[in-house]
């Protein structure tokens, strides 16, 4: 490898540094979300001094000054010294995409990954050597159970649902897309959270029925916090491992199959084979490795994380393939979108 370096990259390991400090500069945004900076910055009028965001935040001016310059730093928010004071305000970046109150924000994502993501992290080392989740080191939960870790509490409940939400606000409208699914009628999704992604799907397909099938707890809560985005969609209660699926032309599962192990999938997969009439299909969406190895270095992130905090692991495609193919389905698509997510279709 060393030959595809320069001399200067040799003598000074820059890109070595910058991911050995990457935990940091997430650290970085996490904490400005948690205290609510960017929220402050762009419900303000003009630039502000770190007295002042450290006033309205109740942090201490020193440590606010320096979370501020390091977001200067890595582009997120824009300062101009005048008259020795230094005046921070936000970036488009930052107000569309860090701040809560925006329309497209991924707030609930940041927390998530800060408050839940982040933890489980620290302890990757132990699941590598265990090839197993770590929910019991980090959490003091059976390791078994994965649900039971991602809805230990209904405040921990919503933090997940936040960050599905979240998720599809960037690669809803290119995964239902990835296909024209028009022809059909009926679609559910499985495992469906808040209903983000079916919403999409009825946005894109308003002439199809949506509805979203998940726990009922879950529905309860998406129902309760997530209602006013919802109009669309239908929600049902049930356990699709468990129970029966509804009727419907096309099922959707999207970062479903990630979670299980290939037994469990192929459990899933052949229930929902068994439920669709000729013609009917599932589309799944997940983050989907590279047949060679080599990446994409976002799908090789989440597989990690897959084992630190579940039971399954992102795939190939051939592996989607072959689990296809074996549970009866045939006519599979691929469709890589470019983005984190990517869509397969699977015909009965």
């Amino acid at each position: 490898m060393a030959e595809h370096l320069s001399q200067s990259e040799l003598d000074y390991p820059f890109k070595l540094l910058e991911y050995l400090n990457g935990f940091r500069v997430s650290k970085v945004i996490f904490s400005a979300c948690e205290l609510g900076v960017f929220d402050l910055l762009l419900n303000s009028a003009e630039p502000v001094s770190a007295q002042t965001v450290a006033r309205e935040l109740r942090t201490s001016v020193d440590g606010m000054e320096r979370l501020l310059d390091a977001l200067v730093g890595i582009e997120i928010l824009e300062v101009e010294v005048t008259g020795g004071t230094a005046l921070y305000s936000s970036t488009d970046v930052a107000s569309l995409y860090l701040a809560k109150g925006s329309a497209k924000s991924l707030h609930d994502m940041i927390i998530y990954q800060s408050q839940t993501i982040y933890p489980l992290w620290s302890n990757m080392a132990n699941a590598v050597r265990e090839g197993r989740n770590q929910n019991q080191k980090t959490f003091g939960l059976p390791p078994e159970d994965v649900f039971q870790a991602i809805y230990r509490s209904e405040e921990e409940m919503l933090k997940f649902m936040g960050l599905m939400n979240s998720t599809w606000v960037l690669d809803g409208h290119d995964v239902v897309t990835a296909f024209n699914l028009s022809g059909f009628q009926t679609i559910v999704d499985l495992g469906g959270c808040t209903g983000a992604l079916a919403r999409e799907m009825a946005l894109a397909y308003p002439s199809s029925s949506v509805m979203v099938f998940d726990l009922p707890q879950v529905v309860e809560a998406a129902q309760k916090h997530f209602s006013q985005e919802n109009q669309t969609v239908v929600f049902q209660t049930g356990d699709f491992f468990s129970g029966e699926i509804p009727a419907a032309d096309l099922y959707v599962l999207a970062r479903i199959l990630h979670d299980w192990p290939e037994d469990k999938c192929l459990k899933l997969l052949k229930k929902i084979y068994d439920a669709c009439k000729p013609g009917g299909g599932v589309l799944l969406v997940e983050a989907m490795l590279f047949e060679n190895r080599r990446g994409p270095v976002m799908a090789q992130i989440f597989s990690l994380n897959m084992l630190v905090q579940a039971e399954g692991r992102e795939r190939a495609p051939s592996d989607y393939s072959h689990m296809l193919h074996k549970t009866g389905f045939h006519n599979i698509q691929v469709c890589r979108t470019g983005k984190s997510y990517d869509s397969i279709l699977a015909i009965r």
